[in-house]
């Protein structure tokens, strides 16, 4: 029997996160430059994207992009750009084809003029779409989104348009890029590492995490629906004990 066959529907994840690591590890492998690596990776976006609107997962972010991945050499900055540009243009039609919603955070003015206007264009394409809601995570770092929320805050507070009073957690999280998306239930990262670099640290307070070997390039809806498996496997006690929930 296979993971899909195992999966209890009625206990689904409303919202999956993913560290799409390993390409660059992947070519090597293989004798092959990084870019490589993260051009088959696509393919794995692709799969998963799919497997999760074949499941009915409503909400899917990918880290596409941290804003420390600006550091790497600049040639596959450059290859990762056009790699981003050329998949955009590509999957729109398709992503309507699944109803599927494009939506994105992070620091996206930072982005290349050509990456930003492809983006809107397909968001805006897709904005009518309901069954999924694909988050794109670019030039993202959980860090800058924190510290934009406190600066949005403050100047309302100096503004007098809340008081210090007025803020906790609903008022915080309705500053993040995050505010329309429920908080991830599952994160899964690829390649063995396990940290989570400063993604979504606001968000993934109570997330599960799963941590696989597999590097992204070769992770495919099958990977997905064993760590759904294994997610479902768990106990959320949310800081109560076992009793209580039962």
């Amino acid at each position: 029997m296979g993971f899909k066959e195992q999966i209890d529907y009625n206990r689904l994840p409303k919202h999956i996160a993913v560290i799409m690591d390993g390409n660059g590890r992947w070519a090597k492998g293989r004798g092959e430059v990084r870019v490589f690596g993260h051009e088959q990776g696509v393919l794995s976006v692709k799969d998963i994207v799919e497997g999760c609107v074949e499941i009915g997962i409503q909400y899917l972010t990918l880290y596409a992009f941290s804003t420390e991945n600006w550091n790497r050499p600049k040639e596959e900055v450059d290859a990762l750009m056009q790699i981003l540009i050329s998949t955009i243009n590509k999957e729109t039609e398709t992503l309507n084809k699944n109803n599927i919603k494009l939506n994105a955070i992070g620091n996206i003015a930072s982005l290349p003029q050509e990456c930003i206007d492809d983006l809107k264009e397909a968001m805006a394409k897709t904005a009518h779409n309901e069954k999924c809601t694909l988050t794109l995570a670019l030039s993202y770092s959980a860090k800058w989104e924190i510290l934009e929320a406190a600066k949005k805050i403050a100047s309302a507070v100096k503004d007098n348009a809340i008081s210090i009073d007025d803020i906790n957690e609903d008022l915080f999280s309705s500053k993040l890029t995050t505010v329309n998306i429920p908080d991830p239930e599952l994160m899964i990262r690829t390649s063995g590492e396990h940290r989570i670099s400063n993604y979504l640290l606001w968000q993934m307070a109570y997330t599960e995490f799963y941590f696989t070997d597999v590097l992204w390039p070769d992770f495919r809806r099958e990977d997905l629906f064993e760590a759904i498996v294994d997610y479902q496997k768990r106990e959320r006690r949310f800081g109560k004990i076992s009793e209580q929930l039962n």
